[in-house]
């Protein structure tokens, strides 16, 4: 079997493109290849029997256990329901490629990258992203192509291109860019709290490399004498959009113009003027001239009626610099915060409204066993901070099956997760697990927002000691030729008919996390640069007043919340800790009736809703992983008695014998003579055998009268409250 090979270089790796041998039947396939990552992409299309008002376009990204050379878990050993991380590629992918098929396309388009090799050096996710666009070329489906993406990270003070999963995990910042040749199309980053200065020059940095790989896709489709296919609109939408702005233009004017109306009523009134002139053109039939008004039926006057809606609105703002609620460009709408609004027994709760958008986020403290198993290509194999983002229908006014979550659920929480992290304390100082869920109560635009700023204010009323507050709001843009507009806090026609959805979240220090989708082909670095300069003010805003809410961490943990100590110890000991079988750990647990947790790191995490038996947990622990030297002395207790002498337990859990030659000075019979079980006695260490066994003597020790073990040596530790 023979197809046709071709290799890149980019930034010092090669990129290997075969074409020409894989999936045959599909319009377009390519394998793309960078270390020993492999994916195979294609691209399909189908004429669509029943003609809808929106773009059939399905991407997916397919992940398999064997491409990491594993068997899938469960009872089935076989791969299911995609796992989060492919989800999330999916829309990596869905989301440059949306705006650069036409909006007028009826064809189904599906888009499928399988990773049948992943090499933990390469990273696939942007690889499916520029072998989506390559594939779209190569099956020639009309596309504003090319596309490619880049992920660039941050380490030390230099930028690189395409880093590892190691690399993106030491630096402070993990960005994907994508672009076209018309400029940025999508941008998905999250950041230590970096500057917005800094953020700007890595998306100038990274698109200068996406211009390289677009310069190669142009080249391949030479070389392989495909032309690339331009989208022509059909010309029968023209007709109807003509009589729609002749006669409806003046009427939605008026309600665009209508500053007092709410949204419900701005939605009521625009509804009533598409259903007037329906019922106006259906009485048209018979003329011939019009003919064509009717031929999708009532579809094409919804695409139609929103193409004139959204035209009005973007003259409003470009020529008047007023929005449909009346506020200026760059105001926020108005906000309401409440932190600690559940009981208790909901561990941290807020409530955080926007405008209409109204998010209640709760927090759950969890022990390390609570942690989520990742059971998927990605070398980490457990995440301890989870973020839940639900959208029920209540929240627009509509009535629809409640399912499980959809793509856009899982992309929300993601983006809040990752906006959220950079802040969070670390293990060894509080080692929750942690959960949060956003309930989106009432949505009128930037709800992921909303759930960063609602996450924030429920684990400070949880008592999580965050390194410092994260808000966030959503940018928009108009752009009409020459002509930009930036928007700040977009509501949600502004994202329904504008141009951009620029999501930017951080503190007051920098950014955390951002997200850029466009619905135009491409924008300047210039002009998001612009955008997330003017997000801070409005961002810092909104930390100000989620700030008068609550300012600081809960000074108590809710009295229903697990209470942890954290603390390290020799890794090579853990086996001591554990013992035979677990016997050890397990004769613990049921002694002071906690739970223990110790990683391969040798942290330890001791988890009991009473604070004493953690501390009594902790001493016996530490006390079995406490190195014993020759001549210390210590106060213990007699726990055992056998003919030829006496075990004292000298730390908690740890104990030293005294043989019966060393229980005095004189001979000893027997050694009830001297000791007996449950004495207080202070020892002298003699000696520790090749074996590890403790030694101890009697012989030269005076007595104390009562009995204390010795304090340990003092460990970081999460405070009990």
């Amino acid at each position: 079997m023979e197809g046709q090979n071709k290799s890149i270089t980019f930034d010092g790796r090669e990129i290997r493109l075969t074409t020409g041998l894989y999936a045959p039947q599909a319009n377009g396939a390519i394998m793309i290849e960078c270390g020993d990552t492999s994916l195979l992409v294609t691209a399909t299309t189908t004429e669509k029997k029943e003609k809808g008002d929106f773009l059939p376009l399905i991407c997916d990204y397919e992940e398999k256990l064997y491409a990491a050379g594993r068997i899938p878990g469960g009872f089935m050993r076989r791969e299911g329901r995609p796992p989060e991380r492919a989800t999330l590629i999916a829309r990596l992918i869905d989301r440059p490629m949306r705006p650069l098929f036409p909006t007028w396309m009826r064809d189904e388009i599906q888009i499928v990258a399988s990773c049948l090799s992943l090499d933990e050096r390469v990273p696939a996710d942007v690889l499916a992203v520029t072998g989506a666009s390559f594939a779209t070329l190569l099956g020639e489906i009309p596309f504003y192509g090319p596309m490619a993406a880049v992920r660039v990270g941050l380490i030390g003070d230099d930028f690189i291109l395409n880093p590892s999963y190691r690399e993106i995990e030491k630096g402070d910042l993990d960005i994907v860019v994508a672009g076209s040749p018309d400029g940025i199309v999508m941008i998905e980053a999250g950041a230590n709290q970096l500057s917005e200065q800094d953020t700007i020059e890595a998306i100038d940095f990274g698109y200068e490399a996406v211009t390289e790989l677009i310069k190669e896709q142009e080249n391949l489709l030479k070389e392989l004498n495909i032309k690339q296919i331009k989208p022509t609109p059909p010309e029968t939408e023209k007709e109807l959009y003509s009589y729609l702005d002749k006669n409806c233009s003046k009427q939605i004017n008026l309600v665009l113009q209508n500053f007092d109306n709410s949204k419900e009523e701005r939605d009521s009134e625009l509804e009533k003027i598409k259903s007037e002139t329906q019922i106006k053109i259906d009485s048209l039939k018979d003329d011939n001239n019009l003919k064509v008004l009717i031929s999708e039926e009532e579809k094409l006057l919804d695409s139609d009626f929103k193409k004139l809606t959204k035209r009005l609105m973007r003259e409003q703002i470009i020529n008047d610099g007023k929005r449909v609620d009346g506020r200026d460009l760059d105001e926020v709408r108005k906000i309401k915060v409440a932190a600690g609004i559940l009981p208790k027994r909901v561990h941290g709760s807020a409530l955080f409204q926007r405008g209409l958008t109204q998010v209640l986020s709760t927090t759950t403290l969890g022990t390390p066993s609570d942690a989520q198993e990742m059971d998927d290509l990605n070398p980490i194999t457990e995440k301890t901070y989870l973020h839940h983002y639900n959208f029920p229908p209540y929240s627009v006014g509509e009535t629809r099956p409640m399912r499980t979550p959809g793509r856009r659920e899982i992309g929300h929480g993601a983006l809040a997760e990752r906006a959220i992290i950079p802040v969070l304390p670390g293990k060894e100082t509080f080692p929750y697990v942690l959960r949060v869920v956003s309930e989106v109560l009432s949505s009128n635009g930037s709800t992921s927002m909303a759930s960063v700023c609602g996450s924030t204010l429920s684990l400070l009323d949880a008592g999580v000691p965050l390194k410092a507050p994260v808000s966030g709001t959503a940018m928009g843009l108009i752009k009409e030729g020459k002509e930009v507009r930036i928007l700040t806090d977009i509501q949600g026609i502004e994202d329904f008919l504008g141009d951009m959805d620029f999501k930017v979240a951080g503190t007051e220090k920098g950014i955390t996390a951002l997200q850029m989708d466009m619905k135009i082909t491409g924008l300047s670095v210039s002009i998001i640069s612009d955008a997330i300069k003017k997000a801070r003010p409005a961002r810092l805003h909104i930390l100000e007043k989620m700030q008068e809410a609550i300012d600081k961490p809960q000074e108590s943990l809710s009295p229903h919340a697990p209470r942890l100590l954290s603390f390290r110890i020799d890794p090579e000991l853990i086996g001591t800790v554990i013992g035979p079988g677990g016997r050890t750990i397990k004769g613990i647990t049921e002694r002071t009736n906690t739970k223990i947790d110790i990683e391969d790191g040798g942290i330890v995490t001791i988890a009991s809703h009473d604070g004493a038996a953690a501390e009594e947990a902790q001493k016996i622990i530490e006390g079995l992983t406490r190195k014993v030297h020759e001549g210390e002395i210590f106060s213990g207790v007699v726990t055992r008695i056998i003919p030829i002498g006496a075990f004292v337990e000298i730390l908690p859990g740890k104990e030293g014998m005294i043989h019966i030659s060393q229980l005095s000075e004189a001979r000893v019979e027997r050694v009830e003579d001297v000791v007996r079980q449950g004495d207080d006695v202070t020892v002298r260490v003699r000696e520790i055998d090749s074996r590890g066994r403790i030694n101890l003597t009697l012989r030269g020790v005076s007595q104390n009268n009562g009995f204390s073990y010795p304090e340990p040596t003092p460990t970081p530790v999460a405070p009990l409250n």
